[in-house]
This record gives C-alpha cells, structure tokens and sequence, in this order.
C-alpha cells in the first residue's frame, strides 16, 4: 500500500500554490489536486501586498513578481473640479525592501508560483476533484476523481484553498456564514486611451466608484464600477456598456478599447465558523471572503497558507508537538475576521445609496480626504494597515517575551522588519532563526551549546552584534514564517530554553 501523504491540498489558486510552496521548502509530502483544467488566464485579483512580497522573497520568486508587475506609487482621485494625487506607500513603510503596492494580475503571480513548483518537480494535478473524504484509522480517505476514473489517497491532513463554495469545507460540517451585497459589478481588462499612465485612477459618484487599476498583462488596465441603475441584471457585459458608464461618470473623454476579458459578479462577506476541523483545515477564499477593497483577498490566504505549511510540515516530520496546529486558527482567524470588517465598512462607503452615505462620498470625502492624508501620522497607520505589515501574533500561545522584553524593536509576535537593511534576507532559508545582538563573546558556542544540541538542523545562529533590530543586548528566536516566536533583554538563555523545549523539542 502506498505511504499516506503529509498533506492534501485541495485548489490550486494563490493560496494553494502557496501553501505547496511552503510545504515543498520544508520537507513534506503533499500532493496538489484542482478540478479546473488550467489556472486562470483573468486577472481577478491585482495586486500584492509589501507583506506578502517578504514572505514570498525566501522562495526567491519575489524579484520576478516585482519584474513582472507594475510597483505604483500614486492614487489619482478624480473629483468634480479637480484631480488629487495621493501617494500610496510614501510613509510608514521604511522597514520593508517592498514599500509599494505590486500591480501584477493574479495569472501572473500563479504562473510563477506554478514554475516554482514545477522545477522542484511538484505536479500540480489539475481536472482532479475531491468527491468525498472520510477519517479511517487517524488518517483521511480522500477520494479523487479524474477523467471518469477514481482513486483513494490516504493523508495525514486536508486543506481546503478550493475557494467560497470548497469541498473541503462541506466534507469537515463547517458552516460559512454571512451575507451577499445587493450591487453587482462588472470587471474588464482592456486598453484606455486619455488615461494616465503609472497609477490607479478613482472616480467617486453619487451612484457609486469607478476604479481604473493599472496591470500591464493581460492588458494595461483592470476596469471595476457597479451596474447602472436599471440595466438588466442577466445583461452581457460588452464594449458598448462600458462606454456608456465612463461617459456617464467621467468627464475625461476616456476611450476603451480592445477588451480581453469582461465579467459581471455579486459580492460576499461570509466567513468560516472554524479554521480547522480534526485534520481539516482552510485557508483563503475557503475561509473566509469580502469584497475587493484594499486589495487584501488574495493576501490573506496567500499568508494564511504560509502560516499553515510550515506548521504541518514540522509536525508531520516529528519536529513540533501537535499543538503547534493549534495556533493557525488562534493566529489567523483574528485576521480574517479583521479584513472582513475593513473591507466591509470600505465598502459600503464607497457603494451605498443611503443620502448620507452619497453625500459623504460626493462631497466630504472629497474635501476631508486630502486633508486628512496631510497628516504623516494617520497617513502611516493607514498604509501600515492595507500593506498587512502591521499584522501581528502577539496574543498567540507561540508568542513568548522574556522576563526582561527589550524596551525598544520588536516584540514577540511582531513580524521581523527589515531593519537593518537586509536582515529579512539572512533569516529568509527555512527552519528558526536566532538573532543575537550585542556583544559576540557573550553568545560563545560553549554557551549556545545546551540550546543547540539536538536542533542543529532547525535552528541558525546570527551573531548580529550592533546590527540587530534591538539597540542592546537582546536576543529573539524567528519563526519560519517570519515573525518572532521569543524576545528577551540580556543574555541569559532560560526563557529562551523553555520556549525551544515547547515548540522544538528534542
């Protein structure tokens, strides 16, 4: 009989991929299986985060990402008399290589996932589908179905990334609450003439928001508004009807041209009772989904699934107790729920008919968001908040300070900046990184040796000196994800001892 797998993924969109990536970079044995026959060619989702393109750097895909993409700086918001720029990422992101919001389609981020993935001869099993899944003997029974034709793999776990109507998630009987918006949308990728270029383009109107994103493949722009009012719901989205919503809500004299792809879809706001069930866990779109404010759908599950890998990968291979996988729900929930609430009152700013809502958008939105952004301080929270570098751990079992918690830096749960300029690159190889600053004779091998021995394999030394993220002598143990597990002041190593023997032991 055939050795059981680690982990199932089932889908294989950016969080799949993702979560295949970080199981690969770590050792397990998976599988990736998704009923569609090919990844999409649209674009859907847009843009990438400057979190996300940290935790994606230790793949060492990122630079191509970045080559690939369009980094925009600005927000063009096109009001009544005038037309304000608004810088994206100018503040609040001086610990990251990646201070900018990355325009790059959602084929493209796949198609490099997908290579990165193929070269380390991961196949990604597309036209299979989940049909039933059933726990036997400490293990799930997987049926696959292909061609017509079924096969039963044995794994360990199932992690559903199969997106809002997941398999997964119905055979694991947790329920996904919430509800739809009223609104449709329709989305188009094309070409627009009269449109500047290097910049995302928001024309607000009492009717709703016209979006014009800039993408560069499949074409050089990604087109979002709302259905005028009584158009026909089952009405095809053509040229022609979204000519008539640019002449209607600009006064630019935009021409749109040679459309590649066009669609008309609802939005939801629903999200899963419980991130795992037994040995079922989701992740992404199976977890949970809002609308496309912020740009933060896709960044979520490509980060709930890098959460996730390496936790069941260091399990599965014996090097974590099993209450590690306690902490993907105790971590990540909070998050989900948390974008579900941005993007939500986001939302219904930018789209609701009530008069009040219609007036703050047409006429103090206007007026009140330019002075707003003037000030450095809330400009910062607020790009902290949408580049997901401000999500933390902090309340997570995983996350420990010590007696003696550095007064200054990061703290426990914090994710590492990149500060000093290139730390994040010498801590990026899979495994734990202790970081140790201050003086090297005080971190001597002789010293380290207790810590060490039986974890060689799972932990890497930096001696970091006065180049370290705390200005004293500290030290702190980072996760593979990236965020730090244990931070303490000075050099006396029983916190940190304790901490390995929970989380790494012998």
């Amino acid at each position: 009989m055939t050795a059981p797998l680690d982990v199932l993924v089932v889908g294989a969109g950016p969080t799949g991929l993702a979560l295949g990536a970080q199981l690969g970079a770590h050792g397990a044995r998976f599988r990736i299986v998704d009923r569609s026959l090919d990844r999409v060619r649209e674009s859907r989702a847009l843009a990438i985060q400057p979190r996300t393109l940290e935790a994606l750097a230790g793949f060492g895909i990122t630079e191509e990402l970045v080559e690939r993409g369009n980094p925009a700086v600005r927000l063009c918001l096109h009001l009544p008399r005038r037309v304000v720029r608004l810088p994206l990422f100018d503040i609040g992101c001086d610990d990251t290589p990646y201070p900018f919001l990355l325009f790059l389609s959602q084929a493209e981020t796949e198609r490099v996932l997908g290579t990165w993935l193929a070269a380390r001869d991961v196949e990604v099993e597309r036209g299979t589908e989940l049909v039933g899944a059933e726990r036997t003997g400490g293990l799930v029974a997987c049926r696959l179905r292909r061609d017509g034709a079924e096969e039963t793999v044995r794994a360990r776990y199932v992690v559903g990334c199969d997106g809002a109507h997941s398999t997964v998630r119905t055979q694991a009987g947790i329920g996904f609450d919430g509800y739809a918006y009223p609104q449709t949308f329709l989305l188009a990728d094309l070409e627009v003439d009269g449109l500047e270029q290097g910049a995302a383009h928001s024309y607000p109107t009492g009717a709703g928001m016209l979006f014009f994103f800039p993408l560069g493949e499949p074409a050089t722009w990604r087109m979002l508004a709302m259905r005028p009012p009584g158009t026909p719901v089952d009405a095809e989205v053509t040229p022609e009807l979204l000519q008539r919503i640019v002449d209607r809500w600009t006064p630019d004299g935009l021409v749109l041209r040679d459309p590649v792809w066009a669609t008309a879809f609802r939005l939801h706001n629903r999200g899963a009772a419980r991130y795992r069930s037994g040995p079922f866990f989701l992740a992404g779109d199976a977890a949970h989904i809002h609308s496309p404010a912020g740009a933060q759908g896709m960044n979520t599950g490509i980060q709930d699934a890098l959460n996730l890998g390496w936790k069941l990968a260091q399990v599965c291979h014996g090097r974590a107790p099993e209450r590690l996988l306690a902490t993907y729900e105790s971590e990540r929930a909070p998050v989900g729920h948390s974008v579900r609430g941005l993007t939500d009152r986001a939302f219904t700013l930018a789209t609701g008919h009530h008069p009040l809502l219609r007036l703050a958008r047409t006429r103090l939105a206007p007026r009140l968001i330019p002075l707003a952004l003037r000030s450095t301080g809330l400009r910062g929270r607020i790009f902290r908040t949408v580049s997901e570098l401000g999500i933390h751990y902090r309340p997570s079992p995983l996350s420990r300070a010590g007696t003696r918690p550095p007064a200054r830096g990061p703290r426990a749960g914090d994710r590492l900046p990149d500060l000093p300029r290139g730390l994040q690159a010498r801590t990026a190889a899979p495994g734990w990184h202790l970081l140790l600053t201050g003086p090297p004779h005080l971190w001597s091998e002789e010293r380290l040796a207790p810590l060490l021995r039986g974890r060689e394999t799972l932990l890497t030394v930096h001696r970091l000196a006065a180049e370290g993220p705390w200005p004293e002598v500290a030290q702190g143990l980072v996760r593979p994800d990236g965020y730090l597990g244990h931070v303490a002041r000075g050099a006396h190593l029983d916190g940190l001892r304790a901490y390995a023997d929970r989380w790494l032991p012998l």
